[in-house]
């Protein structure tokens, strides 16, 4: 979807083949280190992220392995995408060839709704864990197929991106668009991008809304236990973190993309809006936003979970390296408190032994030692 005021611009430029869209040195040296900057933060952020969780064996939680599939997403896009789309968009000229203008339209869409579907498995699955917890959780193995299945959908929806693709060279430069079938080609390129924008916004941001309702109330309406029930306390205090951290991630993603999806769908409906030569920097400001929340996550997971901000110690701290490697070594919650358990359960034995222990007989020994 990152070319598609590009292909606005085409449709209007095609005739003549005047470049409207050439801004000024200084504002294309601006716009160059924002979008730098994204890239700089979202690669190396989402790579210490996967890190962090594949080589802690602590960390390899159902939550944290979608959180390594939305990382590898929002790294790939940021990666492979912002830094070719900006310089598009600032002349509007492909030099990049046909294949990278098919991945280029068709990668973007794929990565979108892998990210914002990790985020929805991860919001059932508090869900499940919170609302149901007798019922059985997500295996490693049902997660990675989990994982999987998103990918092929994902890859399914934006294939008309990649099929429809196409480069054409026009007096002076080259472009590239997606050449909709003409057979009712308005209608089929309006459905199609309701659709997506459905499907990849809407819809999950309603549903993990009514989970996290449900996983909210049930747990900041819950009373903390007092001191007889501590790793109670703590386990509720854990579960109102993760919760809390996700739900800051689900919003930081809502605020970047809705200015992006309302630009797109005013552009299906009202197209002549779009070919003032403002609208060029108002697209590269939407952007900009939508692309910057592939560099917002490992943030919120460095100021709101322990262990992603000892990892990241241990990856940029030298100083902390081996603090941050103890912090991440340390046993789960769960193991915790088993090990409680037992230590009470060792306890309450020992005590029920000595009071039931059997009254002890006194004896006194004769002369030649025998006792009596």
């Amino acid at each position: 979807m990152d070319s598609l005021s590009n292909a606005t611009n085409v449709s209007a430029n095609r005739s003549d083949g005047f470049n409207q869209f050439v801004q000024p040195a200084w504002q294309i040296s601006l716009w160059a280190v924002a979008y730098c900057s994204i890239v700089a933060v979202s690669v190396v952020g989402n790579m210490v992220v996967i890190w962090i969780i594949l080589a802690h064996k602590r960390m390899r939680t159902v939550t944290n392995y979608f959180l390594v599939n939305l990382a590898f997403a929002e790294a790939a896009m940021s990666a492979f995408n912002t830094v070719i789309n900006f310089t598009y968009a600032v002349h509007n000229e492909w030099y990049f060839g046909l294949v990278y203008c098919r991945f280029h339209n068709f990668f973007p869409i794929a990565a979108i709704f892998a990210s914002i579907y990790s985020m929805t498995a991860i919001a059932l699955d508090r869900y499940m864990a919170i609302i149901h917890p007798l019922q059985p959780r997500l295996t490693s193995t049902e997660t990675r197929v989990v994982v999987l299945v998103v990918w092929m959908l994902a890859l399914l929806l934006a294939f008309p991106q990649y099929y429809f693709s196409a480069t054409e060279l026009l007096p002076g430069r080259t472009v590239c668009y997606i050449d909709w079938p003409e057979y009712h080609a308005a209608d089929f390129k309006k459905i199609y991008y309701v659709s997506v924008t459905l499907l990849i916004y809407f819809m999950p941001l309603g549903i993990m809304g009514c989970a996290y309702t449900m996983v909210g109330i049930t747990l900041w309406a819950s009373e903390i236990p007092g001191d007889s029930c501590d790793h109670n306390k703590e386990q509720l205090i854990a579960k109102r973190k993760v919760v809390k951290m996700m739900i800051v991630v689900v919003c930081t993603f809502a605020v970047c993309w809705l200015p992006y999806h309302v630009y797109f769908l005013l552009h299906q409906f009202f197209p002549d809006l779009f070919e003032q030569r403002y609208m060029q920097q108002v697209y590269l400001s939407v952007m900009w936003l939508a692309m910057s929340s592939t560099m917002y996550n490992p943030l919120i997971y460095y100021c709101l979970n322990s262990r992603f901000r000892a990892g990241f110690q241990q990856v940029l701290c030298c100083c902390a390296a081996t603090r941050a490697k103890e912090q991440l070594e340390l046993k789960s919650p769960r193991y915790l408190q088993t090990q409680v358990s037992i230590y009470r359960a060792s306890r309450m034995e020992t005590v029920v032994s000595v009071a039931v222990q059997p009254e002890q007989k006194t004896f006194t020994r004769s002369p030649d030692g025998t006792p009596q």
